[in-house]
């Protein structure tokens, strides 16, 4: 229990009335190889914390209402989102879902754990589906934020609460300030990632004490409720599709892949269009006044497929023009519109990372990413990802659910650049290549891992051959977008579905 704030048993112990509360927890999956130091670790989480995972979840009387509840314990390593974690919190999510409850999430969590790498990463799609589905079916969705909320929780499911509270003096960030200082070598500013500054910016509604939370919350739910008729819940996800274990093609370290994919001269979006596509027709802005250099818009074809393109431009981000909430609400202009025209959809991802400053933390960066991931679970349109160099963070998560997901040979994805994931864990970012390693952030684990669908070769490096990768790709892209469009839409989408499930 950090600096005497309430773990999650007294959370639920102050909140909820005292009768009726049942837990929905089963034992977690096994996640650490048997006598692995991490499996270690998760033992002394376990006995430190007394329970058996980050995250409690079960149903409970909110001043005689019945809700479902999802709430970290940030005595379980920080709070931290591992496979198993959002087990818990998937199936919590869906059984309220099922059973047609109001959900009251209360993160307190630094992030996505460190110790399964890009895996748990991506975990964050598969939990912002599950609250998209609840919402989807007319049920209410609160989110009281405790102290500290940072990383891909605050970036997720954290954000996306029809009421969001927070919790007085707690820590709400895009990114950890630990790891903000270990990269840049100076304190983020103070104050900005503060819950009474969220509330001057309006990116919470309310900063509500543990000890209040429980009227205030059954009050909006008086108004959330009242519905008539309530929606009828959405039928279960389908199984998802059964999938043969792929082996992963021979590649090197994935330190190398890195280093490839950060050189200046690797092709980005704008070679991409200007070599493989046709019929481009650049768009800027969201419309409403905003615009962001980071992100390319446009409507272009690909062989015979036209699309949607919205593309994270590498030249632009590494001129300076770092993603931020802007960029964001460009892409999300870009999804409105393949929806409204039937088009697919063809996202791009290639940063280094969003902006990281306290006009982006301001401007509601972290909210902007889970309507992003959101949006694009939800999108009607086909909706193909090209993972195409650096996949750095939030940014590159909020373009990446797709119903299909191409990757570049050396491009990668990662919860943290390797040397933010090095700060965490050694206290010093010299062992970034060793990070990058552990945590499975290449190309050829990603296929490995079900986060992508097929590679792009490289040969052996798209710097060296710009036109012709460009051309390769854009074959690849214009084949899988046909595919797609062929494909009946309440299959594609049950497809999506089951997923990120």
């Amino acid at each position: 229990m950090p600096g005497g704030r309430a773990g999650a048993e007294e959370l639920l112990g102050r909140v909820l009335d005292a009768a009726g509360r049942e837990s929905w927890d089963v034992p977690p999956r096994r996640v650490a190889a048997p006598g692995s130091a991490y499996e270690r670790e998760l033992a002394a989480a376990r006995e430190r914390s007394g329970r058996d995972e980050a995250v409690a979840t079960g149903a409970g009387l909110l001043r005689g209402r019945r809700v479902a509840y999802v709430v970290s314990e940030f005595g379980f390593l920080a709070g931290s989102i591992g496979v198993a974690t959002a087990d818990r919190i998937v199936a919590a999510v869906e059984r309220a879902t099922a059973e047609g409850l109001p959900l009251v999430a209360a993160p307190s969590s630094g992030g996505t754990r460190m110790q399964e790498g890009t895996l748990a990463f991506a975990q964050m799609a598969r939990i912002t589906a599950a609250v998209t589905r609840h919402r989807a079916a007319g049920l209410p969705y609160l989110v009281y934020l405790r102290h500290p909320t940072t990383g891909g929780v605050f970036a997720s499911w954290g954000s996306l609460g029809h009421v969001t509270a927070a919790e007085p003096g707690a820590l709400i960030g895009f990114l950890g300030p630990r790891v903000y200082e270990g990269l840049y070598g100076e304190p983020f500013p103070e104050g900005v990632q503060r819950a009474e500054n969220l509330f001057d910016k309006g990116l919470v509604d309310a900063v509500v004490g543990v000890d209040d939370l429980g009227a205030v919350a059954a009050g909006a739910l008086d108004v959330l409720c009242a519905r008539t008729p309530p929606p009828s819940p959405p039928p279960p996800p389908p199984p998802a599709e059964r999938r043969e274990p792929v082996r992963p093609p021979d590649q090197g370290p994935a330190w190398d892949s890195i280093e490839r994919s950060r050189r200046p001269d690797r092709p980005g979006v704008r070679e991409l269009l200007r070599y493989g596509a046709a019929r481009v027709t650049p768009m800027s802005g969201t419309q409403q006044g905003e615009a962001d250099p980071g992100v390319l818009l446009a409507l272009a074809r690909f062989g015979d497929a036209p699309c949607v393109v919205v593309g994270q431009d590498r030249r632009s981000q590494r001129e300076g023009h770092l993603l931020g909430p802007a960029g964001l609400r460009v892409a999300r202009r870009g999804m409105s519109l393949a929806a409204e025209l039937g088009l697919p959809l063809l996202t791009v991802v290639d940063t280094p990372g969003a902006v990281l400053s306290a006009e982006a933390e301001e401007g509601g960066l972290a909210g902007e990413i889970a309507r992003c991931l959101a949006d694009l679970i939800t999108l009607s349109a086909p909706t193909l990802c090209l993972l195409m160099g650096e996949g750095t963070g939030g940014a590159a998560l909020a373009l990446l659910p797709a119903d299909r997901v191409l990757a570049a040979r050396h491009a990668w994805l990662s919860p943290l650049p390797p040397e933010g994931a090095s700060v965490i864990v050694h206290r010093t970012p010299d062992r970034a290549p060793e990070m990058a390693a552990a945590q499975g952030v290449r190309s050829a684990d990603l296929l490995g891992n079900g986060i992508v669908d097929a590679l792009v070769d490289e040969r052996p490096d798209a710097a060296e051959e710009p036109e012709a990768f460009c051309r390769r790709t854009a074959a690849a892209i214009g084949e899988a977008l046909t595919a797609l469009a062929a494909l009946p839409p309440a299959e594609r989408l049950a497809r999506r579905t089951a997923r990120y499930r």
